[in-house]
């Protein structure tokens, strides 16, 4: 597939999806949107790709809305139509992928350009990365889910902080905070960022990837430990009956990488539904 405002590789299990518009810092459109998603679908149904990083053209991750075309009125959805704007259905919802998702932050990470990476699985940036959820200094809400992912990620004080006051934070303020997981030169951030990609792609088994992140995010809006309990062992019984079980104990005493059987598009347990 053709894509307008984003760039997509694949190479050794990896998927690389760039936010391409670099002469606008990736500044957030509803195409790019779009084409993001899109993007989400066609992986998370392609068995050859294992992981998927998203980073940024140039010396941006992404500037945050496009707040050029429409001025004042950017954040007036009632006013899309007028602009031209046909909002596109989000077609994919990424705590229901099977994938886990890096954004690679490379800079500048605002607004929409950091509550996105929000819903993704694992956060990375370089030194000189700044991140910041502006929103109340723009007169509007954080959004994108923000408010509800980021008080579980990194605790309610350092949530108020973040989203109440609309403050840019550096990458090692983002660091302790939680946002992200890691740190890294701007020099060596490619190379760190494909080491970590690679390790997934490489050493992990899919499916069991799969459920490990479907539980995950599920298992966020359980409260019970007896139910928690219970749908964990369930998965884990039904996982240590599948190939890629037994495959991955005898690579293991056998001192020799393993060959993974199963795939994440037909051999996901069905009693895993997706999250709502």
């Amino acid at each position: 597939m053709a894509y307008g405002q984003i760039l997509l590789d694949i190479a050794d299990g990896i998927a690389t999806i760039t936010l391409n518009r670099p002469e606008k810092l990736n500044a957030y459109t509803a195409q790019m949107g779009a084409e993001l998603h899109e993007a989400f679908q066609e992986l998370d149904n392609n068995d050859d790709v294992r992981v998927i990083v998203v980073t940024g053209a140039g010396r941006a991750f992404c500037a945050g809305a496009d707040l050029s075309s429409a001025g004042g009125d950017t954040f007036n959805y009632d006013k899309r139509a007028e602009r031209g704007e046909r909002p596109r259905p989000v077609v994919i919802r990424p705590w229901n992928m099977k994938k886990p998702i890096i954004a690679a932050i490379n800079g500048p990470a605002v607004g929409v350009g950091i509550t996105l990476p929000m819903q993704w699985d694992m956060r990375v940036a370089t030194e000189s990365a700044r991140i910041g959820f502006v929103f109340v200094r723009r007169g509007v809400i954080p959004e994108a889910l923000s408010l509800w992912t980021v008080p579980r990620m990194v605790g309610l004080a350092k949530a108020n902080e973040l989203l109440m006051t609309g403050r840019i934070v550096t990458a090692r303020e983002a660091l302790d905070f939680g946002i992200v997981s890691h740190v890294w030169p701007d020099a060596e951030f490619q190379g760190k960022v494909r080491e970590m990609a690679l390790d997934i792609a490489q050493n992990t088994a899919p499916v069991s990837v799969a459920m490990t992140k479907r539980l995950i995010y599920g298992l966020l809006a359980e409260t019970g430990a007896e139910a928690a309990q219970a749908i964990d062992s369930r998965s884990f019984q039904w996982v240590g009956k599948q190939a890629d079980s037994r495959e991955g104990v005898t690579a293991f005493l056998e001192k020799r990488k393993p060959a993974w059987k199963m795939k994440p598009s037909k051999d996901f347990p069905d009693f895993l539904p997706p999250i709502k």
